[in-house]
């Protein structure tokens, strides 16, 4: 039902992810909100890596939720806090893991800060089935 939209007319993606996916006859949309790195006990990881973790851990449960699976992913915007560039690997080999290595469109944001202080990183996702 989904297909990366690669045309060979332009410079392929810059990093693991599809220029564009196109939905045909979807019969649902999933979009969500930025999904940030609150643990159910509303605790919050030190580090990036273990934010992407829960960052996913959170979206694949709101996935479940709306009987959707990670391949019914289609499109990512991931927002990270500029100071945290550089551990951005980790930021995307979390994304690889929790999608299985599938590449869906997927647009980085640094930013120079999220609402709460302690937040290094969110994510925000649309779905299709």
């Amino acid at each position: 039902m989904h297909r990366e939209i690669e045309p060979f007319t332009i410079a392929p993606p810059a990093a693991n992810y599809a220029h564009a996916v196109l939905c045909e006859s979807p019969e649902a949309w999933l979009h969500t909100s930025g999904v940030v790195p609150v643990r159910p006990d509303k605790s919050v990881p030190e580090t990036i890596a273990e934010q992407a973790e829960v960052v996913w851990q959170n979206l694949l449960a709101i996935l479940d939720d709306a009987a959707m699976v990670p391949s019914h992913v289609v499109s990512v915007t991931t927002y990270v806090v500029v100071d945290h560039l550089a551990e951005l690997p980790a930021v995307m080999a979390a994304r690889d893991r929790a999608l299985n290595g599938r590449r869906v469109a997927s647009t980085l944001v640094t930013v120079p800060a999220l609402a709460n202080p302690k937040w290094k990183m969110e994510i925000a996702l649309v779905a299709a089935r």
